[in-house]
């Protein structure tokens, strides 16, 4: 979707900034389940950890893939029950934004728009793995990358001193 120019203000600064979803798909995808039917015997009280990852890459000119990886194990006692592993991506044509924006835009923007995705992929494997349905909840990928820009101002001082 294009932004579009505004109420009169300022209308060629608004036309020159260009965002569109091309394309969404399904990366990769992984399921195990090394200690069924075992577990299926079990009280099912899991521990589960869920990891998050977000990379993105240069197509083209103002072209990019951006990857979230969603990483979700459960566990009960020490045996793992399931591991599953998505990596939903999508193709963005981002344009006329400055560096920091498009940094927000690939870093926050564009994992908010394809978590949905890789939500329902591992909710679907989980149950078709034979488990209970695992509702991810909804993730503020605005304050991770806030964050993440956060610890980079923290390690830059560093890194600068270091080199002094």
């Amino acid at each position: 979707m294009a932004k579009q120019p505004g109420n009169g203000k300022d209308q060629s600064q608004d036309v020159s900034k260009q965002f569109q979803i091309q394309k969404i798909y399904l990366k990769d995808v992984s399921l195990e389940t090394p200690n069924t039917p075992h577990v299926f015997q079990q009280t099912w009280q899991p521990d589960v950890t869920i990891q998050l990852g977000n990379s993105a890459q240069v197509l083209s000119e103002d072209v990019h893939e951006v990857i979230t990886t969603v990483t979700v194990t459960a566990k009960l006692a020490d045996k793992t029950a399931f591991l599953v592993e998505v990596q939903q991506a999508g193709i963005f044509s981002i344009s006329g934004y400055s560096a920091e924006e498009r940094g927000m835009l690939l870093g926050s923007y564009c994992p908010t728009v394809l978590f949905p995705y890789a939500r329902e992929a591992v909710s679907d494997l989980v149950v078709k793995a034979g488990f209970p349905q695992l509702l991810l909840a909804p993730v503020n990928f605005e304050a991770l990358y806030a964050q993440h820009l956060e610890n980079m101002k923290t390690k830059q001082p560093e890194s600068s001193d270091a080199a002094h």
